[in-house]
């Protein structure tokens, strides 16, 4: 078995290679995704060993991008599209929203739509204003997109893979203040047996509270964790992995044997995918829960500048402290 130590930018780039190797219809385009390789550097190197046929720059217009990559798709085509920043992609909502997600409902099943949005997304990397944001509710609220999010080096080589080789549009979410974090990648593993894409997954076993996060905010609950374990508290870090469709038969398990949860996203709070869970949660584990299902998120505001995000951004003491909450009912 081949492993490698890669950062989680490094990783998406493997697995985006590998994808270009494996099927010719398989196309990469975006804003400076070519010659530059990308702002974040995720497709470095790909223009020049694929040519600029499959690995695209784009003039700067988002609902170009993805209005282009949709008739790709049609044509039988598996585009990529990198959206620069989280905030660049409402310009294309009207397609993603419009044509993207409804093309396989209008035509009957007639027609399909395999093409992957890349959107980097969350904060934590002290930028201007539109470039750190977390736009994840508005998609997985659109019916007839899945969406999806890595959490560490691993997950981010497999599931770019597994999204372009599916035949459903899939907003792939990028947590951009991981992507130099690094960790163990296993190279050989088929897909075929590979963890599943619209799975939640155990990160950490424990018993006492069940804490549940994706992208960026894993890492936050998992420091959490080790940091509870000091006072004697044993947390369940649960990572989501997919937000639409929600996987939560592991969560309910978890909740039925640890009677409190915690819902943690840098999202605001408001109509967030937190709400949804807790819902959920408290409609199926009723007689099992010991407290509220409570939220760790982002605040009600539109993001904050670079000198006051940390402010804004659930911290490890946030998310302690409402684990402490949870055990004072």
């Amino acid at each position: 078995m081949a492993t490698e130590t890669l950062t989680l930018g490094k990783a998406l780039n493997v697995g985006l290679r590998k994808a270009l190797e494996n099927d010719p219809k398989v196309v990469i385009m975006g804003e400076d995704v070519g010659k530059l390789g990308g702002v974040f550097r995720i497709t470095d190197g790909l223009q020049k060993d694929f040519g600029d046929q499959r690995v695209i720059d784009t003039p700067l217009a988002e609902s170009g991008i993805i209005g282009t990559a949709v008739g790709l798709a049609i044509r039988g085509y598996r585009p990529v599209c990198e959206i620069q920043f989280d905030g660049f992609v409402y310009p294309a909502y009207d397609q993603i929203v419009s044509q993207v997600a409804k093309m396989h409902y209008r035509s009957g099943g007639n027609l399909r739509i395999p093409m992957v949005i890349r959107i980097p997304f969350g904060g934590g990397i002290g930028a201007v204003e539109h470039h750190s944001e977390s736009p994840e509710a508005y998609f997985a609220h659109t019916a007839g997109l899945k969406v999806v999010s890595c959490a560490n080096p691993q997950d981010a080589y497999v599931m770019i893979q597994q999204a372009i080789a599916s035949d459903d549009p899939i907003v792939f979410l990028e947590p951009k203040r991981r992507y130099w974090e690094k960790g163990q990648v296993d190279l050989d593993t088929p897909l075929t047996e590979a963890y599943p894409l619209h799975s939640a997954r155990v990160v950490r076993p424990g018993t006492d509270a069940t804490v549940l996060a994706y992208g960026p905010m894993v890492r936050t609950c998992l420091d959490a964790a080790t940091a509870a374990a000091e006072d004697g508290r044993n947390l369940e870090v649960i990572d989501l992995r997919t937000l639409s469709p929600l996987d939560l038969a592991a969560v309910y398990e978890s909740v039925r044997r640890t009677g409190r949860a915690v819902v943690v996203h840098e999202a605001p709070s408001n109509v967030g995918l937190g709400a949804e869970i807790a819902a959920r949660i408290t409609e199926e584990c009723f007689y099992s829960l010991e407290s509220p299902v409570l939220r760790v998120t982002g605040f009600d505001t539109p993001y904050p500048a670079a000198r006051v995000e940390e402010e804004y951004l659930p911290d490890l003491d946030r998310v302690l402290d409402a684990v402490d909450r949870t055990f004072g009912w």
